[in-house]
């Protein structure tokens, strides 16, 4: 019976609500919608900024392998 009330306590903890209010966002159409050119633009910097430092740091391993302190 004891492990009934507390699982049924535990299950109320976590379907009460949350203290912190949650924001109300709501999101309309572009006022200006990108050209596929922009959007390649964008695509291409976004790729550039995560795949270029993985590439120098690749290249560059056997460098930091052998560097003494």
């Amino acid at each position: 019976m004891w492990g009934v009330q507390r699982g049924s306590r535990l299950l109320a903890t976590v379907l009460r609500t949350p203290r912190v209010p949650r924001a109300q966002v709501t999101s309309k159409p572009p006022e200006h919608p990108l050209s596929a050119a922009e959007q390649v633009i964008a695509f291409s910097v976004m790729s550039a900024c995560f795949l270029i430092p993985t590439a120098w740091i690749l290249a560059h391993v056997e460098h930091y392998k052998t560097r003494s302190n």
